[in-house]
């Protein structure tokens, strides 16, 4: 009986903090500055990975036509404070269109995937079947999900 107290509250709090931070991840803020995993986007590029879940943030570099075959995305293009770009394809049939200009900072949680012009980030979004966590962006201290 000892043993089950000595190691079930240990137990009980480490898998309270990995609930809390899946059903509650961190907001972030809408200011990016070094430490933004910048650095897993290139290692990603660099070993073409493709499908990898990332977090991220940069710079909006240029607006993009929203691509409106199938389900329309909201696009644009997103430097990182290394330089590196890519390509966001925001789902806005399943998330609300944000609104951005150049120049603003956004952070974000979507699935890599690999392309020679620096990648793609999609599934900045919710998962619709509830299969899995999904990604969001954070605009001006607004969640897009």
């Amino acid at each position: 009986m000892r043993l089950l107290r000595r190691w079930l509250l240990p137990f009980l709090v480490i898998f309270g903090l990995l609930a809390w931070q899946y059903f509650y991840p961190d907001t972030g803020t809408d200011t990016v500055g070094p430490g933004t995993a910048a650095g897993e986007v290139e290692a990603a590029f660099a070993a073409r990975h493709s499908g990898v879940w990332l977090e991220t943030g940069g710079r909006v570099a240029r607006l993009l036509a929203d691509d409106n075959e199938g389900r329309a995305h909201q696009r644009f293009i997103l430097e990182l404070d290394s330089g590196h770009t890519l390509l966001l394809s925001h789902n806005i049939d399943l998330s609300s269109r944000i609104p951005l200009a150049l120049g603003d900072w956004v952070r974000l949680r979507g699935r890599y995937e690999w392309n020679e012009r620096g990648g793609v980030m999609h599934w900045t979004h919710h998962d619709p079947d509830g299969g899995q966590r999904g990604g969001w962006i954070v605009h001006n201290g607004q969640r897009y999900r």
